[in-house]
């Protein structure tokens, strides 16, 4: 596992109920604020009892992981608003 890859799981391993946050944010954090793509492969390979994968979507709320009704079912156990797969509430942390 990559530096990179390391800090991605530790930076979303934090993300409390009701954070949501941005591919671009995590890679932000990460150090690599262009790498929003390599933050939605790391996060592919995690499952439900890893760590909160689902609290991370695009920045405009979208859903996109090829998992998608478990993330819409894990963020609406979370307490966030939905309209379709695009979080409403709470606002999703961008860079």
């Amino acid at each position: 596992m990559t530096e990179f890859e390391q800090r991605v799981l530790a930076i979303v391993a934090e993300l409390q109920q009701g954070q949501i946050v941005s591919y671009g944010w995590v890679a932000s954090e990460a150090g690599k604020p262009r790498a929003a793509r390599a933050v939605g492969n790391v996060l592919g390979y995690l499952s439900d009892d890893d760590r909160p994968w689902w609290r991370v979507v695009q920045a405009n709320g979208q859903i996109v992981s090829p998992r998608r009704a478990d993330q819409r079912a894990l963020l609406l156990e979370d307490g966030a608003i939905l309209d379709g797969d695009r979080v409403v509430e709470p606002p999703v942390q961008r860079p």
